[in-house]
């Protein structure tokens, strides 16, 4: 399946948060996250196994407890039931998500 990106519709997740379902299939699932500066995505955890690569911009990732800074080109392994969040340092910045199996709750 390929998927254009620029027809992919952004979908608010979070206050100054949007998030882009860019492909699915199997059991993965990809999305593009936008965060405005200072923007929060809460501490959470869910089943799934995560990674996520810092597209552009910058963050404080925090996860299960320890936190640190992380930026362009770095990347993030989230295990199942990892409680983690994030807070946008930048304008603009974005975040790759991979998810395995799928976010159900996504759909």
């Amino acid at each position: 399946m390929f998927v254009k990106g620029e027809v992919v519709e952004s979908v608010e997740a979070a206050n100054g948060v949007s998030r882009k379902l860019l492909s699915r299939g199997g059991g993965l699932m990809m999305t593009e996250v936008t965060f405005e500066k200072d923007a929060i995505g809460d501490i959470h955890y869910h089943i799934h196994e995560q990674i996520s690569y810092i597209v552009q911009g910058s963050f404080e990732f925090n996860l299960d407890g320890e936190k640190k800074v992380v930026q362009k080109g770095d990347s993030i392994f989230i295990p199942s039931n990892a409680p983690h969040g994030v807070k946008a340092l930048e304008q603009n910045s974005i975040i790759l998500d991979i998810f395995t199996p799928q976010r159900e709750d996504f759909l």
